[in-house]
């Protein structure tokens, strides 16, 4: 049952991103300084690749999550989704800063994608509390 869990919760952790950035594609698109076209879409299109490490990434955090929720416990959706945030906001949320500083990124971005970070946390928490 916990590959099961893993596997929902990281796709629940994806769909939520693709809402996400879907809501704030015009401000993270500006935040990070890439070329845009007369349509305000990338000059440069990345293709499949950033979906192809999105999943297996979201499968590594929602697997390491499950493992960290079963040895510490956590077994509710509340409890899961807390802890989730937590994870998010501060694990994740501040090594993306740290990286965005060294690289003199918009600080705009930090709140994008360290926002996703927190909330995605929480879903993905939240999910496997469920299970």
């Amino acid at each position: 049952m916990g590959i099961v869990a893993v596997i929902v919760a990281a796709v629940a952790g994806f769909a939520f991103g693709a809402v996400w950035y879907m809501s704030l594609s015009g401000p993270w698109l500006r935040a990070t300084g890439m070329e845009l076209d007369a349509q305000g879409q990338p000059v440069n299109k990345a293709g499949a690749l950033p979906f192809v490490i999105s999943g297996v990434t979201m499968l590594l955090v929602a697997g390491m999550m499950r493992h960290t929720f079963a040895m510490t416990g956590i077994d509710t959706a509340g409890k899961g989704l807390v802890t989730g945030l937590g994870v998010g906001a501060f694990f994740i949320t501040p090594w993306i800063a740290m990286n965005y500083a060294y690289s003199m990124r918009n600080p705009r971005l930090i709140a994008i994608d360290g926002g996703y970070a927190i909330l995605g946390c929480g879903v993905i928490g939240l999910v496997l509390g469920l299970f």
